[in-house]
């Protein structure tokens, strides 16, 4: 199939999925889409849930695999959109909608890729095709649920991937490292009074005691790629409802992002360590990863003159215990923002950019 045949083909499929809701959880529709897609084009699909996969026609379980993996979920639309944000609608060359850019133009363009290599025989990897759901919540019926599926893990002859592309917005640049994630629930206990009397222990005096430590701590070690660990306190509440009331706990959140130089276990006791509130992490899951700059996926991108960087945000990277390389087209910038969109000859681009890196590992 031609790029050009491919590209028009990705842009009517993106707006399919544009066009049906599709938040994390309830990915049924465009699970539905992608899947009616791929058999029009008699590719031979699976489906684990709300992930649909496909192998290249000549597949060859003796072979190394490469995992093309990119998510259909979204999340629900800013309360400032102008558009709707179900219709799609194409102006000045831009395709609007929820979640066009994040990720369904790299969804669309991995799409277009795989369908370009399906049926070319002796190819030196394996080609997985994986659009997944529940990437924008880190859920556990995503890629996590598809790893360890046994007609997967079957088909690879109870292998891992030994690599992945994974499709997400980064103007086609390399997000070789990738900060982890840890959600912190922290409560600080006082006593409760009356404020118009010298009674109780304010807990939100406490809380602000540990909060003050938590904005102004550095964690030593400072990554090449991703830079320091960063806190954020991000959610602060009290169970007071009256105003003469001192709070006898105070509850916020932290968002952690941690590098690769740190474990979630090394931060988290750090914190413990350091905190007079009680500190209980919700995941430590969203790991940092990290793929090594000489790997044959990132040479390809490197060769075709693409930057690398260490990315802030998590994907479903994090969840996959083998090299992975985080590359497509749109720009993270405008993920999750009003009237969402990406150009159409991103799209273009991301397909061609997406081919010429694997026919120089393929």
């Amino acid at each position: 199939m031609s790029i050009e045949l491919l590209y028009k083909e990705a842009v009517d499929l993106l707006q399919e999925l544009i066009s049906i809701a599709s938040y994390s959880k309830y990915e049924d529709g465009t699970a539905a889409a992608i899947e009616s897609f791929l058999k029009q084009r008699d590719v031979e699909i699976q489906r684990t849930l709300n992930n649909v996969w496909a192998v290249n026609r000549y597949f060859d379980s003796a072979k190394a695999s490469i995992l093309l993996n990119s998510h259909h979920d979204t999340v629900k639309p800013n309360p400032q959109y102008n558009k709707d944000p179900f219709t799609p609608i194409i102006e000045d060359e831009k395709l609007f909608g929820l979640g066009s850019n994040d990720a369904g133009g790299s969804l669309v363009s991995l799409i277009a890729a795989f369908l370009y290599f399906y049926n070319k025989n002796n190819l030196k990897y394996n080609l997985i095709l994986a659009a997944t759901a529940e990437e924008e919540i880190s859920g556990y019926n995503g890629i996590e649920l598809l790893l360890g599926n046994k007609d997967f893990r079957s088909t690879l002859n109870g292998k891992e991937p030994d690599c992945a592309l994974v499709g997400e917005p980064t103007k086609m640049n390399l997000a070789i490292a990738e900060k982890g994630l840890m959600v912190l629930d922290c409560v600080a206990h006082g006593k409760a009074g009356h404020a118009a009397r010298e009674e109780g222990e304010n807990a939100i005096y406490k809380a602000l005691q540990d909060i003050d430590w938590i904005r102004s701590y550095n964690f030593p070690r400072v990554s090449e790629w991703l830079g320091p660990v960063k806190m954020s306190v991000t959610v602060i509440n009290t169970e007071n409802k009256a105003h003469n009331m001192v709070p006898s706990t105070c509850n916020f959140v932290v968002d952690v992002r941690i590098t690769e130089l740190y474990s979630h276990e090394e931060v988290f006791e750090t914190i413990r360590q350091n905190v007079a509130c009680e500190v209980i992490p919700r995941s430590m899951r969203i790991r940092s990863t990290g793929i090594d700059v000489n790997h044959p996926l990132v040479q390809a991108g490197i060769g075709l003159g693409k930057s690398c960087y260490g990315s802030p945000t998590s994907s479903d990277k994090a969840l996959m215990p083998f090299p992975a390389l985080k590359c497509g087209p749109g720009d993270s910038a405008r993920s999750h923002t009003a009237d969402e969109f990406i150009y159409l000859n991103e799209i273009k681009e991301g397909i061609e950019g997406y081919v010429k890196m694997l026919e120089r590992v393929l």
